[in-house]
């Protein structure tokens, strides 16, 4: 493995320290009763959060005269305790399920659990216990950590109280992702994925501002290369830090736009020249694999994600995100006055560009097709006006013809409606953008939700990549959007 150390120190020295908070429960009557075999509680802490969690335990009766035997189950969306980790038969590992067994042998005590949990509801049941005497639960308290400073956040206001309120869920799960990196979700994976990153860094600088933290992160991908010096998907941390196996053309392509973003924040020309070569690489590796201006279909460098949808054509979509790096690209070289790089780059821009429209647009449908099937989906469309093919009143006159078209194959992430509202601002459809994010992003909150989730379809709010929803993750990082985009677009602050 390739790790280039000078990045890597630095990005370490980048890193927050994660702060500690000690969190009460809602209702501390609930769970003080005395608890026999086959008893169970139910905690409620009033918001999400991640941490741990500490008991006082004591007992009633008789002196203990055995350990006792207790499974926790942790949720951060109380669906999750209506389905049994033994029925779950999806791909991604049940390890994930956030259930414990654990032998107590010393009542009365304090009792605290190890590992990191992502909740809000915690559910104890007592699976054996002497019948000599019961159990108490006399205090239950959770550690909540986060990196996230609250001194820093600003109030978000506006007359619209659903838009405050979206504002401040979006602002609860930038904050439970912020460990010592910005992670995907808490839940799972718990680990810096690049395309979440780039999300969680425009929110970031609209509220907690913790721009070393950005900084650290994209020095960790500039660190830790695959082989042929592909970004990788993700990075883990600990037990060292180190590259995933895993690599996406539309992730790796997003260091550069996340990088200029940066710069654009902080005019940190340091961490620029730095990075370059890392973005410049990224452009590189991904015309490989072009074939007369145009992304082969089913070649990519890696895994394309676009959004979780088996059935998505990812080619024109990549062609998008290629075209969208680049743009980025061209404003890095330019900055850093590598002229040669920035005229080359501005050339192939302008041959993929043009090869864009003339190979993916039907004229006849007003709307970008992808793949030998010519599908229509709404990724194909936003990835391609962001990417710059069409100016912003054709673009807007697409998405307007993909909105009104039954066959679309429509999109299910945050983080694929993220780039949808992208591509409706720079089609400067203001109101549209606003009616999206309060619709798609409300419909969570009128489920319930304190923190937004990894994937949402509105038809079915159920649903699940993975095989279950008891490993869907219901904090997670690319949903974070309402907090850019209403402080960024909408705000009166």
């Amino acid at each position: 493995m390739v790790k280039n150390l000078k990045l890597l120190d630095k990005a370490l020295q980048l890193l927050p320290e994660v702060k500690e908070t000690v969190v009460e429960p809602l209702d501390i009557a609930a769970f003080l009763k005395p608890l026999k075999k086959g008893d169970s509680v139910e905690i409620d802490f009033g918001r999400h959060l991640v941490g741990h969690i500490k008991l006082k335990l004591g007992y009633v009766r008789s002196h203990p005269d055995a350990p006792v035997w207790l499974r926790f189950s942790f949720a951060e969306n109380k669906k999750e305790f209506e389905e049994r980790v033994e029925d779950y038969q999806g791909w991604i590992c049940s390890a994930w399920v956030q259930q414990e067994q654990v032998h107590i042998d010393l009542v009365p005590g304090e009792y605290f659990l190890p590992r990191r949990y992502s909740f809000r509801y915690v559910k104890i049941e007592v699976l054996d216990v002497s019948s000599k005497f019961d159990l108490i639960i006399e205090e239950a308290k959770a550690v909540a950590l986060s990196s996230a400073d609250d001194s820093r956040l600003s109030a978000y206001h506006s007359e619209n109280k659903e838009l405050e309120q979206l504002d401040r869920i979006a602002c609860n799960t930038l904050h439970d992702c912020m460990q010592k990196v910005f992670e995907d979700g808490p839940k799972r994976d718990q680990r810096l994925w690049m395309g979440d990153l780039r999300l969680q860094a425009l929110a970031n600088y609209e509220t907690y501002q913790i721009n070393d933290m950005v900084k650290g992160c994209l020095y960790l991908f500039g660190a830790l290369p695959m082989e042929n010096g592909q970004v990788g998907a993700c990075v883990f941390l600990d037990p060292e830090p180190e590259v995933d196996d895993t690599s996406m053309f539309d992730y790796s392509l997003l260091y550069v736009v996340a990088l200029w973003d940066y710069y654009k924040q902080t005019k940190d020309k340091e961490a620029l020249r730095d990075l370059w070569e890392t973005a410049r690489t990224q452009i590189s590796l991904a015309q490989k694999r072009v074939d007369n201006g145009i992304v082969r279909d089913r070649d990519v460098l890696g895994w394309c994600f676009l959004d979780w949808s088996l059935e998505l054509n990812k080619q024109a979509g990549a062609q998008g995100v290629l075209l969208y790096a680049m743009q980025s690209a061209i404003a890095i070289a330019q900055e850093l006055r590598e002229n040669r790089d920035a005229e080359c780059l501005k050339g192939t821009y302008e041959v993929y560009r043009k090869a864009a429209k003339a190979y993916f647009y039907d004229e006849k449908k007003g709307l970008f097709v992808s793949g030998e099937n010519r599908q229509i989906s709404y990724a194909s469309q936003v990835w391609l006006i962001l990417g710059g093919v069409v100016d912003s009143e054709e673009g807007l006159r697409i998405l307007h013809n993909v909105a009104a078209d039954r066959e679309a194959l429509e999109m299910v992430t945050p983080y694929m409606y993220h780039y949808y509202i992208e591509a409706l601002l720079k089609c400067n459809a203001d109101e549209e953008a606003l009616a999206v994010l309060t619709e798609y992003w409300g419909g969570m909150a009128r489920l319930g939700a304190d923190t937004f989730w990894e994937l949402y379809n509105p038809k079915n709010p159920d649903e699940s990549p993975y095989g279950g929803t008891i490993v869907n993750s219901y904090c997670h990082a690319w949903s974070c959007a309402p907090a850019y985009f209403l402080r960024k677009y909408f705000g009166e602050n």
